[in-house]
């Protein structure tokens, strides 16, 4: 199906790729803020707590390029 040039498969793909982008940019910032106060509370645990933000947020970014993926091959088929 086609709307003013753009076909569906297109304007789906370009709604997943700012989907991916905004959920990975909430996800992280709940990631960092809760590292946040956690270091505020004690900061003697800074290195583990460190450590274990930079792991959660790789793996969000991880699924968030995925989507991202997926939303290209979208566009190819």
């Amino acid at each position: 199906m086609e709307i003013t040039g753009l076909h569906l498969g297109q304007i789906s793909a370009g709604i997943g790729l700012g989907l991916a982008a905004i959920g990975a940019g909430i996800g992280v910032g709940q990631v960092v803020a809760a590292a946040l106060n956690g270091i505020a509370r004690q900061p003697e645990a800074a290195n583990k707590l460190q450590t274990v933000m930079f792991i959660g947020a790789a793996l969000i970014e991880g699924v968030a390029l995925i989507a991202i993926l997926f939303c290209f091959l979208a566009l190819k088929s």
